[in-house]
């Protein structure tokens, strides 16, 4: 049976001999249904249509997936290597053999953490070729589309992953909207990795912080002041937000503390 996956947000399914009448994730207000209704496909029918995976590498040790053509919201997650094994962060659609070749080459995944739900993609796949276990916050334990065995549902606020990484529950964008801390990152100086739970803007010196993206819907400033004062104290001089260009190089701590002042200011809090 196929698995089907969702053209307009690219989160995979369990296996089914038709496809599922609805997507909950895209029915939901933060996402949306597309212009030409609800529609589906599979991996085969991707691989069958040309897709295919590209491979950016960032810096020493963090390796960038993405898809070609762009597929649903067009996100890149990221393989973060490690001494203790490698962590894949955040999913995507289309998983190809492209994609297996340069996990492979970069030694396999230990682990996948995931920001949220629209970030979900064909997660179970990449846990299953890689005997990899997915961890989710429990938060957003209803948005699963696909469950597994394999994906461990975690609560709180922190859960370190190795000595190097840790996920931070920081809310927002959904309740368990989480982001992963590098401390090893910029040649030692700490990465941040964000899904878009902290969005990189256009303007790079800058993020946002948004209920939904596609819908314009703004957070309330408790939210706001939540995830500002959830990143305080960690350092980090690079933020990795979703999508291949969305970086801010340097000084991306100060970038998201001033970005939540000025995003305050604008709601008068």
């Amino acid at each position: 049976m196929d698995s089907w996956i969702c053209v307009t947000c690219g989160v995979q399914f369990a296996p089914g001999e038709e496809a599922p009448r609805h997507c909950p994730i895209c029915e939901d207000e933060r996402q949306y249904i597309g212009h030409n209704g609800q529609q589906w496909t599979t991996l085969a029918k991707m691989r069958a249509n040309g897709f295919h995976n590209v491979v950016r590498e960032y810096e020493p040790r963090l390796t960038g997936i993405g898809t070609e053509p762009s597929f649903a919201i067009g996100q890149r997650p990221l393989l973060v290597q490690t001494d203790e094994g490698n962590i894949l962060w955040d999913c995507m659609g289309y998983f190809g053999d492209e994609a297996i070749a340069a996990v492979e080459q970069r030694g396999g995944i230990r682990a996948i953490a995931i920001s949220h739900p629209h970030l979900y993609g064909s997660m179970v796949e990449w846990a299953e070729r890689f005997d990899a276990r997915i961890y989710l916050h429990e938060a957003d334990r209803a948005w699963v589309m696909r469950p597994s065995e394999r994906v461990t549902f975690w609560s709180g606020d922190t859960l370190p992953l190795t000595s190097e990484t840790l996920l931070l529950r920081l809310g927002g964008h959904f309740s368990g909207s989480t982001v992963l801390h590098w401390k090893s990152g910029a040649h030692g100086r700490g990465c941040l990795l964000t899904g878009d739970t902290i969005s990189v803007a256009a303007d790079r010196r800058w993020v946002s912080f948004m209920y939904s993206y596609p819908n314009m819907i703004p957070l309330p400033a408790s939210a706001i002041i939540r995830i500002r004062d959830g990143i305080l104290p960690y350092d980090f001089e690079r933020l990795y937000g979703g999508w291949f260009d969305s970086v801010v190089a340097e000084d991306a701590k100060n970038a998201v503390l001033r970005s939540a002042d000025r995003y305050l200011r604008a709601l008068g809090a």
